[in-house]
C-alpha cells in the first residue's frame, strides 16, 4: 500500500515513514503545495496531513482534494487539541485526527482502523471483497477453500481494484500504479491483464463485478453486472 506524508517537520516525517514501513511504501512532501501536487498526480491508500504547513495549510490542501473528487482517507496532524480545529478538519473531509505529540502505537492503530473501514486488514495482511480473500503477504487469493489463480501483476491489479471498489480507475491510473511511469510497455497492457483477471474469476462468478467503461477504465462494483 502507498502512504503520502505531508509534514514540514523533516524529523517527524522521517519517523512516521520508518514507523509505517512494514505497512506502506511512503512518499514525503514538506509543504502544502508539493503535497497537493503529489496527491493529485498519484494514487495513495492513505494520506497523513499536517495542518500548519508552508505555502498552503492542511485545511486548504484537503479542501482542494475533496473538491477534485479525491477520496483518499486522510489523517490530519495538529499541535492543538481544540475542538474547533477538529470540527474544521472534519468539515473539509478529514477521516481522523491525531494530536502531536503522539505515540507510535496510536498512529498504527488509527492507520489500521482506516484501512479496515476500506475493506482491508493490516495486521493480517488480508483484504476482501465479498467471499474473495487476498493475502498480501504471501500473494495468494482464495474464495472459500478454492485458490484463485493469479500471476504476478494480475494479483496486484485485483488488489488495486478491491482497495478502490466502486470507484472508476482510469487505464492511466492503473498503469502508473502497477507498471510505473518508467515502464517500457503501454497502457494497452491494462486491457490484457484485466481480461486475464476476469478469466481467473469466471469460474467463481466474480468476473461480473469488474465493469469496463469504454475509453475510460475499470471499476469493481458491489452489485450488478460488469458488462462492457
Amino acid at each position: 500500500m502507498k502512504l503520502l506524508i505531508i509534514e514540514d517537520d523533516k524529523y517527524l516525517s522521517a519517523t512516521i515513514k520508518e514507523t509505517t514501513k512494514e505497512m506502506f511504501e511512503a512518499e514525503q512532501a514538506f509543504d502544502g503545495e508539493e503535497g497537493l501536487y503529489l496527491a493529485e498526480q498519484n494514487i495513495f491508500d492513505c494520506i497523513i496531513l499536517d495542518i500548519m504547513l508552508p505555502n498552503m495549510n492542511g485545511y486548504k490542501v484537503l479542501q482542494e482534494l475533496r473538491k477534485n473528487q479525491i477520496k483518499t482517507p486522510v489523517i490530519m496532524l495538529t499541535a492543538k487539541d481544540g475542538i474547533d480545529d477538529k470540527i474544521q478538519g472534519f468539515k473539509v473531509g478529514a477521516d481522523d485526527y491525531l494530536v502531536k505529540p503522539f505515540h507510535r502505537e496510536e498512529l498504527l492503530l488509527r492507520l489500521e482502523a482506516i484501512v479496515r473501514r476500506a475493506g482491508g486488514d493490516l495486521k493480517e495482511h488480508v483484504i476482501s471483497f465479498k467471499e474473495l480473500k487476498m493475502n498480501l503477504k504471501n500473494k495468494t487469493a482464495y474464495i472459500g477453500d478454492e485458490t484463485v489463480k493469479l500471476n504476478g501483476k494480475q494479483f496486484d491489479l485485483l488488489e488495486y481494484l478491491i482497495n478502490n471498489k466502486n470507484t472508476i480507475l482510469t487505464k492511466e491510473q492503473i498503469f502508473d500504479r502497477i507498471w510505473g511511469f518508467e515502464s517500457d510497455t503501454s497502457t494497452t497492457v491494462v486491457e490484457v491483464y484485466c481480461s486475464n483477471v476476469r478469466k481467473s474469476l469466471k469460474k467463481f462468478g466474480y468476473d461480473q463485478y469488474i465493469k469496463t467503461f469504454r475509453g475510460l477504465g475499470y471499476m469493481l462494483i458491489e452489485n450488478g453486472e460488469g458488462n462492457v
